[in-house]
């Protein structure tokens, strides 16, 4: 679900507009919807360049002929921070629109919610190890 929040600027118009068509807002409902989602999608995509940035930072960092630990540490909690800080704006964003439904609205949203809760997980996965042949990182230098 935190997948479906790329660059394209069609992608977020296209989600509002699937959820209040699925969810059957009335026009109350769609004024009150627009209005409380209205930073939304600026704040998904400046944590998303935040922790884009943080990566750059990190992985620049493979060319070092020295790696610091502690650097690496502190960058890698750093991209943690931002993904916590995605995650949580999601959830308060689909509890708004949850708390905007009716009983029934409720019901499909939440099975709206289970099955791309389904697919996204799908699409997040590595691939299975082939027998014997799994990749191992290389030795730290401590």
């Amino acid at each position: 679900m935190g997948k479906s929040f790329d660059n394209s600027p069609k992608r977020p118009q296209e989600n509002r507009n699937f959820i209040v068509k699925e969810l059957g807002f009335n026009k109350t409902q769609l004024e009150q919807f627009r209005e409380n989602s209205e930073g939304h999608h600026e704040i998904m995509m400046r944590l998303s360049d935040d922790v884009k940035n943080l990566k750059d930072n990190l992985f620049d960092r493979l060319s070092d002929n020295s790696i610091n630990d502690a650097t690496i540490d502190s960058i890698s909690s750093l991209i943690c921070e931002k993904e916590k800080q995605k995650e949580k704006e999601i959830f308060y964003h689909f509890k708004m629109i949850q708390d905007l439904s009716n009983d029934k609205q409720k019901e499909k949203f939440k099975t709206i919610l289970k099955d791309a809760l389904r697919q996204g997980g799908q699409g997040n996965r590595p691939p299975p190890p082939s027998k014997g042949k799994g990749h191992r990182p290389p030795p730290r230098n401590n």
